[in-house]
């Protein structure tokens, strides 16, 4: 049955990836192609997002390739009987705050901080059985981790976990909620949250942070160094399917890396497959279950652009062909409770 499931999925994935497709599609040709090549999700042109706002999201594709110097966890694979159709963190662990909160990481290729940030919060939830139930910061990696990459320019996801190791991160949520010891201090563009429209992002979007070792928030009665919390290890994850949803059952969210092309800033909903236009750059983001829809297989992952885009924040892609990448580079690691 496996090989039967294999072979049904390359065949399918190779009648969507044609020859000849034309590269250069934008806009509402790009939008009217991928709708005529293909059924399995919807494209338009998203009102809470450019696509140069896109662009200054992304970073560079070099932080989503597999580093060789990574201590890579292979956990053993599980039988196929034990790993449900179907999955969602979000269900299965209500009580974690953290699991189902979509932030904005705005005009900054913040993501790998973000996904980072979000999945370590719903680890230290679940291992802690709800102990520790907080949001942790991703201003915090995000401009105090030297060894991490570039801030707003990108930076390497497994290094953020590492720093969770050796430095820990404090709390924090978003900029509009102002949660925690350290928020994010880069409001929304354009956004309208909680009554509130955001004014218009900067030409070429925002700066790095810069670091500071206190707490940002004056309403915060914890002190920076008592915030702390810690990762116990850093790995990344066998690229084997069953591997990531054993580490996703045992563990919680994962986070990942991957290729973005212009047809992504398209998604509206269904079960993403690159199908045309260039490609933009590199994109963290957080895997939390997976599912089929009419017989094809996807992942559930949750974005960082807001709940204004996809599928309320979230997204589905094509599960078990390493779709852009999306199983080749993903990571982790066990929180210290």
């Amino acid at each position: 049955m496996k090989f039967v499931i294999l072979a049904t999925l390359v065949a399918f994935t190779a009648g969507l990836v044609l020859p000849n497709i034309p590269a250069k599609l934008s806009g509402q040709a790009l939008t009217e192609y991928v709708n005529s090549k293909q059924s399995l999700w919807k494209a338009s042109i998203p009102k809470s997002i450019s696509l140069e706002q896109v662009k200054r999201r992304l970073m560079n594709t070099k932080f989503v390739a597999p580093h060789a110097d990574e201590d890579i966890l292979v956990r053993e694979e599980i039988e196929a009987a034990a790993i449900p159709d179907s999955f969602d963190a979000r269900q299965q662990w209500p009580n974690c705050q953290s699991i189902g909160n979509i932030r904005d990481q705005s005009d900054c290729g913040s993501c790998w901080a973000f996904a980072a940030a979000e999945a370590a919060s719903d680890r230290f939830c679940i291992q802690s059985n709800g102990t520790v139930n907080t949001l942790l910061s991703a201003e915090d990696v995000l401009s105090c981790c030297s060894s991490c990459g570039y801030g707003c320019e990108g930076g390497y996801p497994i290094e953020a976990w590492r720093y969770l190791v050796k430095t820990g991160f404090v709390t924090g949520g978003s900029y509009e909620a102002q949660f925690g010891c350290k928020p994010y201090s880069i409001p929304p563009c354009s956004e309208t949250v909680g009554n509130i429209t955001y004014p218009e992002c900067p030409e070429d979007g925002y700066d790095t942070p810069k670091c500071v070792q206190k707490c940002t928030n004056a309403n915060y009665n914890i002190a920076f160094k008592d915030d702390k919390h810690y990762g116990a290890t850093a790995y990344a994850v066998g690229k084997k399917v069953a591997q990531i949803q054993a580490e996703i059952l045992a563990h919680g969210p994962v986070e990942v890396a991957f290729t973005v092309y212009e047809d992504f800033y398209q998604y509206t909903s269904g079960v993403y497959v690159h199908t045309s236009g260039e490609e933009l750059g590199g994109h963290a983001v957080r895997i939390l279950g997976w599912g089929t829809e009419n017989g094809t297989p996807y992942w559930l992952v949750a974005n960082s652009w807001n709940v204004a885009w996809g599928e309320n924040g979230y997204f589905r892609i094509i599960r078990g062909t390493n779709e852009c990448g999306i199983e080749h580079a993903v990571v982790g690691g066990i929180p210290k409770v």
